[in-house]
């Protein structure tokens, strides 16, 4: 049954439903397979039983002509979502054995709606990363190799286990969150789709907060109709979240109709930046032709504030985690390391459970909110935030939708870049100004490099218009053909 593991959620479902296959058989099959790649290490925790109690109440509602929209389909849940019951890490030792009593609205909604649970997947620590490096559980291992190379590469982060384990077919599908790119990224390089939605269209109740005014979750898959099958699950308002938007979801699958003539695409000038690779220039500019050849017209705009946003990012979203990681103190839940008062409790846990980039980050977060820096830092990034929102909004009023590269090149090998912060950070460059200005963004597969790795492209829509992304995502898929799936290696 080892096919059944290289069907989208669109195909599965409908074989589902025609009976070709059951719950049953298309879970084993990704049980199988995800056992035959622990070398990846994708997975926190595994959850076979549940996944196959999942598959038998499936089975039996689709007996019963009673399918929900997910019914049967095998998922992973990104360790940053609270799931009841199941150990929920956010890749972090400081968070050993928290069992939480409750579930995340976004992963109650895809078990509401049918879907099956295969397990918690590897993270960067507290989702701060970019290549899934920094993870308590050591990193996970993307699923492509370079050709002619068997160095291991990084998955991209810090939803790296959900990108991997989509990429190497162990799920059909995976939740992310995104906070400055940490969807789209490592879909770019791992050759999968995945989409930040706009900020406030699913809810942030249940998801372990890194930076709680950026943070977003969002579906990862193989495809952009499957990211638009998961989305509609995955949002709704949530009286839980404060700031959860009241709007209704639409169909997103009914409104990939292919149809994007006279679609007007904005091409930010900003994006070419100095030093890009020249097969990123080349990829993107092959993006603009598939989609005049589609009917589209392309408008040069810009976003001149967008210099500013990597250093703006890098001091709201470290404030913002200092302030939410000052609750993991030893005494409510996860790890604690006792000391000679309570002090040195905190202090002893803390510095036990926190790796070295959170330490890094909480450290700046504190600096830039402490008095006498707190206007000359922390006043001034959420100005320029301002600012680079109002640049979309002028952008907006000349076209659609914007098409960027993902990132700035492919997957790097594991170790080459962690010993050098500001190299790690630039990973973010194409991505962070979607999450200051809360707008929704997706990444496509459109390509391989030189060397045999995956390349993505972004498309960047008005806040809430996540139905243009997908329409004209799925162009720019169909044009690019099919992303060749990685050899499966680690089955040798």
């Amino acid at each position: 049954m080892s096919d059944l593991t290289g069907l989208t959620i669109a195909e599965a479902r409908d074989g589902l439903k025609k009976k070709a296959f059951s719950a049953k058989e298309l879970t084993e099959a990704h049980i199988k397979a995800m056992e035959k790649a622990r070398v990846l290490n994708a997975f926190v925790t595994e959850t076979p039983d549940i996944a196959r109690a999942g598959a038998a109440e499936a089975d039996k509602r689709l007996a019963a002509g009673a399918a929900r929209p997910l019914e049967g389909i095998p998922l992973g849940i990104k360790d940053l979502f609270c799931t009841k019951g199941v150990l929920t890490t956010a890749g972090s030792h400081i968070l050993d054995g928290f069992k939480p009593p409750y579930e995340s609205t976004v992963s109650n909604n895809l078990f509401n709606d049918g879907a099956v649970m295969l397990g918690k997947l590897n993270m960067d620590e507290f989702a701060m990363g970019s290549s899934n490096e920094t993870s308590y559980y050591k990193p996970v291992i993307n699923p492509w190799r370079r050709k002619g190379s068997n160095t291991p590469l990084v998955p991209g982060g810090s939803s790296g286990g959900s990108s991997a384990s989509v990429a190497a077919r162990l799920v059909m599908g995976a939740t992310g969150t995104d906070t400055g790119g940490s969807i789209r990224q490592p879909a770019a390089v791992t050759g999968i789709a995945g989409i930040k939605p706009t900020y406030g269209r699913c809810s942030r109740w249940g998801i372990v907060a890194f930076a709680s005014s950026l943070d977003q979750a969002g579906p990862m898959a193989r495809t952009v109709k499957d990211c638009a099958i998961l989305l509609k699950s995955m949002a709704s308002h949530d009286p839980l979240d404060s700031t959860s938007v009241d709007l209704p979801v639409p169909d997103y699958e009914a409104a990939m109709t292919g149809n994007i003539k006279g679609l007007r695409v904005g091409i930010p000038k900003e994006y070419r930046i100095d030093g890009m690779p020249a097969e990123i220039e080349a990829l993107w500019r092959q993006g603009i032709q598939w989609l005049k050849d589609a009917g589209a017209e392309t408008v040069d705009v810009s976003l001149p504030h967008t210099k500013y946003a990597l250093p703006a990012y890098y001091i709201v979203a470290p404030a913002e985690a200092s302030s939410n990681l000052a609750r993991y103190d030893g005494v409510r839940f996860g790890l604690r390391v006792p000391g000679k008062d309570i002090t040195s409790m905190y202090e002893n846990t803390r510095a036990a459970g926190f790796g070295r980039e959170v330490q890094r980050r909480i450290l700046i977060g504190t600096y830039v909110l402490s008095a006498g820096y707190y206007d000359a830092y922390y006043i001034k990034a959420q100005k320029l935030r301002t600012l680079i929102a109002r640049d979309f909004e002028e952008a907006y009023k000349k076209c659609d939708v914007l098409l960027t590269p993902t990132a700035p090149g492919p997957a790097f090998g594991i170790g080459e870049k962690s010993d050098d912060p500001i190299a790690m950070y630039l990973n973010d460059v194409f991505t962070v100004t979607v999450n200051l200005a809360g707008l929704p963004g997706i990444s496509v597969p459109a390509g391989l490099s030189s060397e045999g790795l995956p390349l993505g492209l972004q498309l960047i829509g008005k806040a809430f218009d996540e139905a243009t992304l997908f329409r004209v995502g799925e162009v720019i898929e169909k044009a690019a053909g099919v992303t060749p799936r990685p050899q499966a290696w680690w089955e040798a």
